[in-house]
């Protein structure tokens, strides 16, 4: 059974903890002072001291709220801010959580950085943190991107993961994904869980910080260690088996592609994959290509949106280039741009990647006689309709979903394959056959670079959309689906 999910992540507010300004209205000078007589980080003592009223209310007011997405919020001093000491709560109230849920000597947790400000500083502490609980962590030496850390959190038998992140989000932000055990992005339940433990704490009383050096590749029954080259290897050719290319298909692999990693984690995961699979016309954008989390030429480092995009669309018309490309920082999220049917570069929404996929990932198992029986496609409730008629022309059902968490629990119980999201990674669970090599499922990011060659006479990405919808009109299932659900400029669109 195939499964594809359209979807996009989002937090509940109604699960999400922290207190309201009214709430907290009359605590937050005292907070401040705390802080000002704990605090001993040098810039942010400078900071707590610059402080007028407005400035200590807004950054005292409450916690910062810690939901399925983690938590995120602005770098700075005070308990509404990003800083070392909420990393560290964070931190504490996860050991608390895994230490009650997991058995003594398998407590692991792996984590990884984007290029964020003080991402990497917050990742040591958070290493720190686990290792003064008993909790052993694995680290990456360097930046990388979340599926990473999802796939690492599985290789590694890890009880968790944390990804310091704040995805797309401008400069001043970062944040803190947590990942469970399976590699999937915590579920309500367990984030209600950690919730509790986080405020149960004393920021300043409660939490126990471990020295980083101290920890490293120590010899004891607890140690911090660096992940190997060979988990990020494998996660790589594990990528590189999600291809539905059957061996007598020929594809142009000289197709010219500009990418933009937007000063993030992806440069070198996309472009060594891209390339090991055979696509060398690679024109990277200069000024995004190396991690920066100051993000100099897009304030907002969101793929999605056009601001963001406008250098890479450059580039590509300076480059006549056939596709463009860009991840957003932490490299679970992409932005596609093609040329139309006038030479002008447009961007791809959601709503058309995923129908794109689906429709070539049921064409190249039709193709290949490899589509299981009765192929179900998963997507959520607000994902266009247009999934639902290329899903059924291929004979697949379409099982709409209302929540996140109601995908993830496919997958776990062993209904659903495998999903496809637009910002989350997942295991892909082989229920029958635990003992399978682990692999990767494919966020929309890894599919749409691996699993939509651009075949030799065809003119562009564009056109195959176009192409789709045109089949469907002819025997009269599309209607106007394609205009009701695409919000996009009608001459992308056939007429």
């Amino acid at each position: 059974m195939i499964t594809l999910m359209l979807t996009r992540s989002y937090i509940d507010p109604e699960k999400r903890c922290g207190q309201t300004r009214t709430e907290n209205n009359m605590n937050y000078k005292a907070e401040y002072d705390r802080w000002m007589s704990n605090v001993l980080v040098p810039d942010l003592i400078d900071e707590l001291k610059g402080m007028d009223d407005a400035a200590i209310e807004d950054a005292f007011y409450r916690d910062l709220a810690f939901g399925t997405g983690g938590l995120r919020g602005v770098i700075g001093a005070g308990t509404n801010r990003v800083n070392i000491y909420t990393i560290a709560k964070a931190s504490q109230g996860l050991a608390d959580y895994v230490n009650k849920n997991f058995p003594e000597g398998e407590r692991s947790i792996a984590i990884s950085h984007d290029s964020r400000i003080k991402s990497d500083v917050f990742a040591r502490v958070a290493a720190g943190v686990f290792a003064a609980n008993g909790i052993n962590a694995h680290i990456y030496t360097e930046l990388m991107p979340t599926p990473c850390l999802s796939y690492a959190v599985r290789a590694l038998k890890c009880s968790a993961g944390i990804m310091v992140t704040a995805s797309h989000n401008p400069s001043k932000y970062n944040g803190y994904k947590v990942y469970g055990a399976d590699g999937c992005q915590i579920t309500t339940e367990a984030a209600d869980a950690v919730t509790a433990e986080i405020e149960k704490l004393d920021i300043f009383e409660d939490v126990k910080m471990g020295d980083f050096n101290e920890y490293l590749d120590t010899a004891g029954s607890v140690s911090i260690k660096y992940i190997s080259d060979q988990i990020y290897t494998d996660f790589v050719e594990e990528v590189k088996k999600q291809s539905l290319l059957g061996p007598d298909d020929e594809i142009d692999r000289n197709v010219a592609i500009v990418y933009s990693p937007l000063n993030g984690t992806g440069l070198k995961p996309v472009t060594r994959t891209l390339k090991e699979t055979g696509f060398t016309n690679i024109t990277v954008v200069k000024e995004q290509e190396q991690p920066d989390g100051n993000f100099p030429t897009c304030p907002y480092p969101n793929p999605e949106i056009r601001e963001a995009m406008q250098l890479g669309i450059e580039y590509a018309r300076k480059n006549n280039a056939d596709l463009l490309l860009a991840t957003d920082p932490d490299c679970d999220r992409v932005g596609i741009a093609v040329k139309d049917r006038n030479g002008e570069y447009v961007l791809l929404t959601g709503n058309q990647t995923g129908c794109l996929l689906i429709d070539y990932v049921c064409s190249q198992r039709v193709k290949n006689d490899t589509m299981p029986k009765d192929p179900i496609v998963v997507k959520t409730i607000v994902s266009t309709d247009l999934a639902d008629q290329i899903a059924e022309s291929y004979g697949a059902k379409v099982t709409p979903i209302d929540t996140f968490e109601q995908s993830v629990e496919m997958v776990a119980s062993g209904r659903a394959e495998a999903t496809i999201n637009s910002e989350l990674v997942y295991a892909d669970y082989m229920k029958n056959n635990p003992d399978a090599p682990l692999k990767v499922v494919a966020s929309t990011e890894d599919v749409a670079i691996t699993a939509i060659p651009v075949s030799k006479g065809q003119q562009n990405l564009v056109d195959a959309l176009n192409k789709a919808i045109d089949e469907l009109r002819e025997d009269g299932t599309l209607g106007e689906l394609s205009v009701k659900y695409f919000d996009v400029d009608v001459t992308v669109l056939p007429e």
